[in-house]
């Protein structure tokens, strides 16, 4: 477990605590993040996205014909909040592949226009095939 350093203000005097535990909800995120290659944290399920930049984001996914588990953020709120947290990242999609935060739609969809996207998938040896149907 990571040890945070927590500051607390207490009559204007901020002090240090050392040794905080790692919060339940980031334990939780972490443990989905190491679940997959590829995590995608969404609004709904990659059949019914509740929100149209979660729908782009999973479009772009299986455009490049890449596996990922889906994690709906709405079905736990405490993975809604804490995930914002953890990515210091305001929004919802978030995507990791390999255990590493990559961005949101935005900066996916950026990634699949210019090309880096590819260069990504092949840096992290996830395997992908460009659909031929788009």
């Amino acid at each position: 477990y990571g040890v945070n350093t927590s500051r607390i203000n207490v009559n204007n005097k901020s002090k240090i605590i050392l040794g905080v535990k790692m919060s339940d909800s980031n334990e939780k995120i972490t443990n989905l993040i190491e679940k997959d290659n590829v995590v995608l944290f969404m609004k709904g399920t990659p059949d019914f996205p509740q929100c149209g930049f979660s729908a782009n984001v999973v479009g772009i996914l299986k455009y490049f014909g890449v596996k990922f588990l889906s994690i709906n953020v709405l079905d736990d709120n405490e993975i809604r909040e804490g995930i914002k947290e953890y990515s210091d990242w305001p929004t919802i999609p978030q995507i990791y592949i390999n255990k590493e935060f990559i961005g949101g739609c935005d900066i996916l969809r950026e990634m699949a226009e210019n090309g880096e996207i590819i260069d990504l998938l092949k840096k992290n040896k996830i395997s992908f095939e460009i659909s031929k149907d788009e």
